[in-house]
């Protein structure tokens, strides 16, 4: 049984199939055992879910007053998003951005909301098929305004890389730091506190869920495992907004505003499985080569969203986390290669081995599908003649990838209206020569 929190931090415990989630002055509203029983204390019993039987992800949800209670919504210009992959001509060359700058607050008040700009993606929301990748980047509380989102049309993982988020949800609160991620699925409310210039990435995939990938033959254990992820405990207020709070709504990729009088956290208590969740990426338990050659990356996958076919990923959360490095007569950073999977990197923090110069914290980098990438001239140069000893890799550094096997197109947004991209990006391969010799005896 879980206890409510009603501090201003939060308050987590780890998930289970299904968990109740109580306030203090609350354990009359759920009847264990007993969803939908008359209600207690003048509470309203409400449903979220998403997947049918037999394989529910369901919520139970006792609140104040039921979200209903609202105007009408109406079309809101705000933000940059789209899912347009067409207002701009496809570019196939590998590209990589700047860090993506942030707003001072003084010049440019910008909350989560209107912070959110799509960089790329690929298929679309009506369909409940395909994923966009977004950059935020925010200095003012969504709080500020009274205002909270929800996305109707899928599931957003976001990744901050510079400055706190405080998420407020209907069903608790989560402060996420960087070198943590967060999940909010579809339709659950939330608002964003921010405590300064505020900087991340976000994955949105439509028409699927964020899971465990298989382990196979892994076994038991290993990689992200499930005690790792939190979930908030319930936590709610009682508050009448007689200026209005606003609800947002991102439908069918555009956003929509409704108005109503009281605060969307009135959630006194919860049951289910279909639940917010974060997870620190410290606690990955890295699986890595210990006798010779460079493993896939898909070894580090945290999270995948499957396709109906198998062993295909709409979309895959993959990191590369500090681990050892210890395979004999090998090459040891990634090798050059053109994938049959799109792959956008980002990076929290530190240098990522394969390009320690250009490549930034709060940057990023999408090598399209079929589209050659590998280290740099000088990654190759160094670790072609390193001496092959146990070493540490990555120590300091967070580099993350979203592998799809979309072809994703860039908005127009990211090849020209940020002004981040980095034109000089292909230069970093120029300096690359063969050191191919017919007649060497060398291994």
């Amino acid at each position: 049984m879980g206890i409510a929190s009603q501090a201003k931090d939060a308050t987590f415990c780890n998930p289970s199939k299904f968990r109740y989630r109580l306030s203090p002055e609350s354990s009359s509203v759920l009847s264990i055992g007993h969803c939908s029983s008359l209600p207690c204390l003048s509470c309203f019993i409400a449903v979220l879910n998403k997947l049918l039987f037999p394989t529910p992800r369901l919520l139970w949800l006792y609140r104040i007053l039921p979200s209903v209670c609202h105007k009408p919504f109406k079309p809101l210009e705000e933000g940059h998003l789209t899912h347009d992959w067409d207002e701009i001509e496809p570019d196939p060359n590998q590209l990589r951005w700047k860090p993506f700058e942030i707003p001072k607050a003084s010049q440019n008040k910008m909350d989560f909301v209107s912070g959110l700009h799509t960089l790329c993606g690929a298929g679309e929301p009506r369909g409940r098929n395909g994923i966009a990748v977004h950059i935020f980047v925010c200095n003012t509380s969504m709080t500020d305004r009274s205002v909270c989102l929800y996305n109707s049309d899928g599931d957003f993982l976001i990744v901050p890389q510079q400055g706190k988020l405080l998420i407020t949800t209907e069903f608790g609160k989560m402060l996420v730091e960087p070198n943590e991620i967060c999940v909010i699925q579809q339709g659950m409310r939330f608002s964003v506190e921010v405590f300064g210039e505020t900087r991340g990435y976000i994955l949105e995939v439509y028409g699927a869920h964020f899971e465990l990938p298989d382990l196979g033959p892994i076994g038991a254990n290993g990689l992200a495992n499930p005690r790792d992820f939190l979930v908030p405990v319930a936590w709610y207020e009682d508050r009448q907004v007689p200026g209005g709070y606003t609800v947002i709504s991102k439908y069918q990729g555009k956003l929509f505003a409704a108005q109503q009088d009281y605060s969307p956290y009135n959630v006194v208590a919860w049951h289910g499985n279909y639940t917010p969740y974060k997870y620190h990426l410290e606690k990955f338990m890295v699986i890595n080569a210990v006798a010779f050659d460079h493993a896939d990356p898909s070894i580090f996958t945290v999270l995948t969203a499957k396709t109906t076919r198998a062993g295909v990923a709409l979309a895959d959360f993959v990191i590369f986390p500090p681990r050892w490095g210890v395979a004999n007569n090998t090459f040891r950073p990634p090798y050059y290669h053109r994938n049959c999977m799109s792959e956008f990197m980002g990076l929290i923090k530190g240098h990522y081995e394969a390009k320690e110069e250009g490549f930034q914290p709060g940057g990023g980098s999408l090598h399209s599908m079929m589209t050659p990438h590998g280290p740099d001239a000088d990654c190759f140069e160094k670790a072609s003649r390193a001496k092959l000893e146990p070493e540490r890799v990555a120590d300091g550094t967070m580099a993350f990838m979203f592998e799809s096997s979309l072809s994703l197109a860039v908005t127009k947004w990211g090849l020209q209206t940020s002004n981040r991209l980095d034109k000089n990006y292909y230069k970093c391969w120029e300096p690359l020569k063969s050191h191919f010799n017919p007649k060497s005896t060398e291994p």
